[in-house]
């Protein structure tokens, strides 16, 4: 387990060899899942991160666990 410390400013370093692994640098996006516990950590296509900010925005009938269970695997 790789491990990283949180700034007073709540903000941490991703390790370079986890950068490398999901090939991300600056100006790239990420995303971040919670599962109890968990959080899982992935790379955003461009694309993905614009239709994500519309779909909150936009579908906001669709921001429940409810939903976000039901369309996890999608």
């Amino acid at each position: 387990m790789l491990t990283a410390k949180i700034s007073s400013k709540g903000q941490s370093t991703i390790p370079a060899e986890i950068r490398k692994k999901l090939s991300v640098g600056p100006g790239d996006t990420i995303g971040f899942r919670v599962e109890g516990e968990r959080i899982t950590l992935q790379k955003v296509q461009k694309l993905d991160a614009g239709f994500l900010k519309l779909a909150a925005e936009s579908f906001t009938e669709w921001n429940s666990p409810e939903a976000e269970e039901a369309f996890r695997d999608l």
